[in-house]
């Protein structure tokens, strides 16, 4: 049964209904000055009007009808407000002091049309309390209703900001490039979060410089750029890959001085990468580790709803992670070229001219993270016009096993100089790692390598290899008659033992002699040749005896060959490759003399050398070759053994070697004033320009080289 009140009120909502837009336009001007913060966002100012009449007709509805105000429910307008007041940051604390300012302002609107109806005391105090509990009643049902709204939001984009938090750790520095994990960091960001983003990088950052901020705005390199498709701003004034400088007073300029990050909305662009096709922006410093590497820009364009300061917290966290990635990226950057540089160093440079082989190689570093390792080749011109060819791998990555390859190469060399025979100059080489080992201690690791060590004689045409741990070789011979001509070869891995690897120590090494016809190709490799993911051993062997026996005998084509069938696009393991064609010395250019063990035989010598220097036409070499003949015979008849053997040579140089079957090495020592004798080696070391001697089985062998006129060089094989 309805009471008076209930029909006053029935009356008086009823008279205000024809006004409600006028109550709105009040209740508007009373919240805009008293609340100012939510009319910032255009989204939300333009939905407040909407929301505000809806509240009118509801109360008023409820006045009418005489409801409850647990049944009534507020408009559609204002949970779709408190959604977008949540999307847009604004706190909650906020919303509700609007929700109570335009309450409270509905409620005084009301009052007042009461006293316009009735002057009766009683009723005008019964209809004030009824209006202040319906009032109050409202706003706490309607509040519930709106911060469930405003809660649900938040939740969802929290939820949110886990999801894209969890994704940039999941898909940012998944490699170790730089320019690739600024691109994640790009694509990330335009993923559901901003419309368009621009990573640039301080060039020093990118040039192994010093990245530390300089006094004015440093050099920046765009290295990553994404706008969403069909946003507003596809175009950027800096291109991927333009260098650029912000102006000293710009906020990027001010973000890379201080390190601060900044969240700004609308205004001029102020150098911002999107111009001013934006309305908000978030601009962070990339810093890593203390240094600031670079800058980030988020921007958002369109209708989207503005940077908030959540938004801020976690453009943050992704620009913190990334930053991380592309400092990592740039240490290995830096430390993979600086290895890669000191390997390639430590490599030879360019091919020795000799007349034993003609080769190619070729160095492929890994394209893992691991970074480069300590494969290593060389080719080492030796006496008597042969050449050592060698093939290495050092156990390990990185600056470390570039720098121990480099001493085991340098090692290699130097025993190589003094004419080591394989099994004998491993056996050394294996003492040297050792001594590595010892000197680097446990901390640094197990300093361990493979090496294959071969020695090919012109003359002879002989091969002597020996291999410490290391894969063997591969040899195709070529068909007979065909010497270099291009046709089938038939390759082949020849059987031999293979020694313990360096660094063992007490094993012993063999050393394996065959005999290659000229023209036969001999192929020494590191493992990384044949090992793969995506085949066995077996199969990269057989591509490989392939590779040797079809096709072209020229060993840059076949290498190049053999790199294009087994090595993959991105290799596991470094590789080293090296080729060689064998010749074979003119006989022509080799004559050979046995002599008794009698001093009269020194005379035949020296005639013997001159008649083949005249035959030769090195007339002008006859004086001093007859000069170091005559004392190189005369040592071995009075301090070596029979059978003794004169071997001259000519090729690049003019060779003289002197073999006996004593094995005690002859050194250089200075007579003294009364000695008769003692100055033999000596005036040999001043008349030529290298000497030595080297053991062989039967024996050693004493040698000269002398400088050839430039009339009487030979002409060497192209490569």
């Amino acid at each position: 049964m309805r009471t008076d009140v209930d029909i006053f009120l029935h009356r008086l909502a009823q008279q205000l209904r024809p006004r409600t837009e006028e109550s709105v336009e009040t209740l508007l001007r009373y919240t805009r000055g008293e609340l100012s913060e939510p009319w910032g966002y255009d989204e939300v100012a333009d939905l407040v009007a909407e929301e505000t009449a809806g509240h009118v007709v509801a109360f008023l509805d409820l006045l009418e009808h005489g409801a409850h105000a647990t049944e009534a429910a507020p408009p559609p307008q204002s949970l779709e407000l408190a959604r977008r007041l949540a999307r847009s940051g604004v706190p909650i604390s906020t919303l509700l002091r609007g929700y109570r300012l335009g309450h409270v302002a509905l409620l005084q609107l009301v009052q007042t049309e009461v006293l316009t109806l009735t002057d009766d005391p009683e009723l005008v105090n019964a209809a004030a309390l009824r209006l202040m509990a319906a009032g109050f009643g409202y706003v706490d049902r309607s509040s519930a209703h709106v911060v469930a709204a405003y809660q649900e939001e938040r939740d969802r984009r929290l939820q949110r900001r886990l999801l894209l938090t969890d994704e940039a750790g999941r898909r940012i520095g998944t490699t170790l490039d730089i320019d690739r994990t600024a691109q994640e960091l790009a694509d990330v960001g335009t993923d559901g979060f901003a419309d368009l983003v621009a990573v640039d990088l301080v060039s020093s950052v990118l040039d192994d410089e010093d990245v530390s901020p300089p006094s004015t705005p440093p050099s920046l390199r765009r290295v990553a750029r994404r706008s969403v498709p069909g946003g507003d701003a596809t175009e950027l004034p800096v291109r991927t890959g333009g260098t650029h400088r912000y102006p000293a007073d710009s906020e990027p300029a001010r973000v890379l001085a201080t390190g601060t990050a900044v969240l700004r909305r609308g205004g001029a662009s102020g150098g911002l990468a999107g111009g001013d096709g934006f309305h908000s922006a978030l601009l962070l410093p990339l810093v890593a580790r203390g240094e600031t590497l670079g800058l980030v820009q988020f921007l958002r364009t369109g209708s989207g709803a503005p940077f908030d300061d959540d938004d801020l917290l976690l453009a943050q966290e992704i620009a913190a992670r990334a930053a991380v990635s592309i400092d990592n990226a740039r240490r290995y950057t830096h430390e993979r070229s600086t290895a890669l540089a000191l390997q390639r160093s430590l490599l030879p440079q360019r091919a020795v001219e000799q007349s034993a082989v003609v080769t190619a190689s070729r160095y492929l570093p890994s394209g893992s993270r691991a970074g480069v390792g300590g494969d290593w080749y060389d080719v080492i011109p030796l006496s008597g016009a042969r050449v050592a060819l060698v093939v290495g791998d050092v156990v390990g990555r990185g600056l470390r096993a570039a720098a121990t390859m480099g001493r085991l190469r340098m090692a290699v060399r130097a025993f190589a100089d003094i004419d080591l025979m394989p099994d004998e100059l491993l056996t050394h080489l294996d003492d040297v790692v050792i001594r590595l080992q010892h000197e680097e201690g446990e901390e640094a690791g197990e300093t361990s390598a493979t090496c294959l060590y071969a020695v090919y004689d012109p003359v002879s045409r002989v091969c002597s290899l020996a291999s410490a741990g290391h894969v063997l070789p591969a040899v195709a011979t070529p068909p007979d008659g065909a010497g270099d001509a291009p046709g089938s070869r038939s390759a082949e891995f020849p059987e031999m033992p293979i020694g313990p690897p360096l660094g063992l120590g007490g094993l012993p090494f063999e050393t394996v002699q065959f005999e290659l016809a000229e023209g036969s190709l001999l192929a020494l490799f590191t493992d990384g040749l044949v090992q793969s993911r995506v085949r066995d051993v077996d199969t990269a062997r057989e591509l490989l005896r392939d590779g040797l026996a079809q096709g072209s005998p020229s060993p840059d084509e076949v290498c190049d060959r053999l790199i294009a069938a087994l090595v993959p696009e991105r290799a596991v393991d470094d590789i080293a490759l090296l080729v060689a064609r064998t010749l074979s010395l003119d006989p022509g250019h080799v004559a050979t003399l046995d002599l008794p063990s009698d001093p009269a035989a020194v005379a035949g010598a020296r005639r013997f050398a001159a008649d083949t220097l005249t035959a030769w036409g090195l007339d002008a070499l006859s004086f001093t070759t007859e000069l170091i003949v005559s004392e190189l015979v005369t040592n071995a008849i009075r301090y070596g053994r029979s059978p003794i053997r004169l071997r001259m040579i000519r090729q690049s140089t003019l060779t003289c070697e002197i073999s006996d079957a004593n094995s005690t090495a002859p050194h250089l020592r200075r007579a003294r004033t009364y000695d008769e004798g003692g100055r033999g080696l000596l005036l040999v070391a001043q008349l030529c320009e290298r000497w030595g001697t080297r053991h062989h089985r039967e024996g050693k062998v004493i040698w000269a080289e002398q400088a050839l006129p430039a009339d009487g060089l030979l002409a060497f094989p192209a490569t």
